[in-house]
């Protein structure tokens, strides 16, 4: 059975953007990078919100992203990818596509009927939808040394207790460190 997995950056103070969508206060040095061309040459599905395929979209496919890091430039535009959203009627980038309609459903028959595991990149309201129904499998966050002012904190808007149990860690040289948890139950 297909797994799905979340990856997300996290703020010491528990925020995985800032205002305006911000990511910048993330540590991306070249072991981050070699890590993230690692992960982009799986065979999953990417999963999204509307607003993080956007920002995915506006810099994946460029030139720029294929000169900065062209693997996982490469891996992001190969993947099969899908967005979550009630507004976005068609996605421009190769291989993506949009579900408008119950993403509890669409995903219970992707890890039922499916081939491949799922990953969510960013994408917080969908990361709290999914860990509420209980759909995520291991919660893979980037804990970066950094406290920011204001953002939005990772499991906004989640109505029931998550608990989890931590099953690995990775630090970077950076001051990244990387949590991998599975749900207790």
């Amino acid at each position: 059975m297909p797994k799905l997995s979340c990856f997300n950056f996290l703020s010491l103070n528990g925020f995985y953007k800032g205002l305006r969508e911000d990511i910048s206060w993330h540590r991306h040095g070249s072991e981050e990078g070699e890590f993230s061309a690692e992960n982009a040459q799986r065979d999953s599905i990417l999963l999204f919100g509307r607003v993080t395929y956007e920002m995915m979209y506006s810099f994946w496919p460029t030139e720029q992203a294929m000169a900065a890091m062209p693997v996982v430039a490469e891996g992001m535009n190969r993947s099969e990818k899908i967005v979550f959203s009630r507004t976005l009627e068609k996605a421009e980038w190769n291989n993506t596509r949009v579900v408008n309609h119950n993403i509890y459903d669409e995903v219970r028959k992707l890890k039922e009927t499916g081939t491949k595991d799922m990953t969510i990149l960013g994408s917080g309201s969908i990361v709290s939808q999914l860990a509420d129904h209980g759909l995520i499998d291991l919660y893979s966050i980037m804990l970066d040394p950094v406290a920011i002012p204001y953002g939005t904190p990772i499991f906004h808007g989640i109505s029931k207790k998550l608990d989890l149990k931590l099953v690995n860690t990775r630090t970077f040289k950076s001051g990244v460190v990387l949590l991998n948890y599975e749900p207790l139950t």
